[in-house]
């Protein structure tokens, strides 16, 4: 074997990937930097910004060695840091937090999918420079009190047992009994999907007031719609079980309606928040026993996934959709 053998297939698109991926993050947190309004923030996306910067020209130092071409991606030409805030009140931290969830669950599958050494330490580094910043930016919020924990539980006092299959009920078909109340991995997940799309719904909202184009405009504005759906539904299960739900204290838009960022940019960010939804509402379905939340996990994933591939068409239409590395067409040869 060669000691660097030529990246395969599957090396070449993620690498593909995660250039999109961190150069998106590069640009927003260039506009965030200018903007932020407290030095422990800023130091801290201005470190982060060091590492990320490192790894994407490593990714580009890669690609021109194998003689592939390095992606547009996003460039200085996607921000604008000199127009007024659109997000306050520690959205800044909030995202790059989120963000950094996203980016942990991209690095470990690519690291799986990568065979050549150079690569493997690639998303090695990429991984602890995730688990560093999310570790720093869930702190900070904590600190500032910007982050809504968990609700609390009382701590079993002895194993049991599921006794029968009605465990596994979630439809009330009898009046006179009561399905089960939520089981601490329910609650998990149930909280964990509100909490993202609280934080989803502030950002699209932002994104739709300052959008340049219509279609784009209003596209952003069902996407906070669909997100406000799905905060409803599952905060209305938390409450019937006398659970709180997330109440995030900060991170709201502001009144601007001056863009910080392209709408190809912000098109693309929302198209990886919708990633990020879907494997998230899969893994909630997957670890649900109660048959009711499954049920309605598989609709907002139905509806997500509708609403993601409008988002792509109108990608494609602009002329915004960089497209990925193709395999040969051998039928054509």
């Amino acid at each position: 074997m060669p000691e660097n053998p030529a990246i395969t297939s599957s090396e070449l698109g993620t690498l593909w990937l995660t250039y999109q991926e961190k150069t998106m993050i590069l640009r927003m947190l260039d506009y965030f930097i200018e903007k932020a309004d407290d030095d422990k923030a800023e130091n801290i996306m201005n470190d982060l910004y060091g590492e990320i910067d490192q790894c994407v020209n490593k990714i580009a130092a890669i690609l021109k060695r194998e003689g592939a071409a390095v992606p547009i991606a996003f460039t200085e030409h996607d921000v604008h840091k000199e127009v007024p805030k659109l997000y306050d009140n520690g959205f800044d931290i909030m995202f790059v937090r989120l963000l950094k969830e996203i980016s942990m669950a991209l690095h470990s599958l690519n690291m799986t999918m990568s065979y050549r050494e150079d690569i493997v330490l690639l998303y090695d580094e990429l991984t602890d420079i995730t688990q560093k910043y999310y570790h720093l930016c869930t702190q900070y919020l904590l600190e500032k009190g910007m982050i809504a924990r968990p609700p609390y539980v009382n701590m079993p006092k002895a194993v049991g047992f599921v006794k029968d299959t009605n465990y596994l009920s979630g439809l009330q078909i009898n009046p006179f009994t009561k399905r089960r109340t939520l089981n601490s991995i329910e609650v998990a997940h149930l909280y964990h999907i509100i909490d993202s799309n609280v934080l989803g719904m502030n950002m699209i909202t932002g994104f739709a007031q300052c959008a340049t184009k219509e279609e784009v405009r209003k596209y952003f504005i069902e996407g906070a719609t669909l997100a406000k759906s799905i905060i409803k539904e599952l905060s209305e299960i938390l409450l019937d079980d006398n659970i709180h739900t997330p109440m995030s204290p900060g991170g709201n838009p502001t009144l601007s309606t001056v863009a910080p960022f392209s709408d190809k940019l912000m098109m693309y960010c929302t198209s990886l928040f919708c990633s990020f939804a879907l494997g998230g509402n899969s893994l909630g379905t997957a670890f649900s026993m109660r048959n009711d939340l499954p049920v309605k996990m598989a609709a907002f994933m139905k509806d997500t996934l509708q609403y993601a591939h409008k988002g792509a068409k109108i990608m494609i239409n602009n002329g915004w959709m960089e497209e990925p590395p193709q395999m040969e067409e051998r039928n054509q040869l």
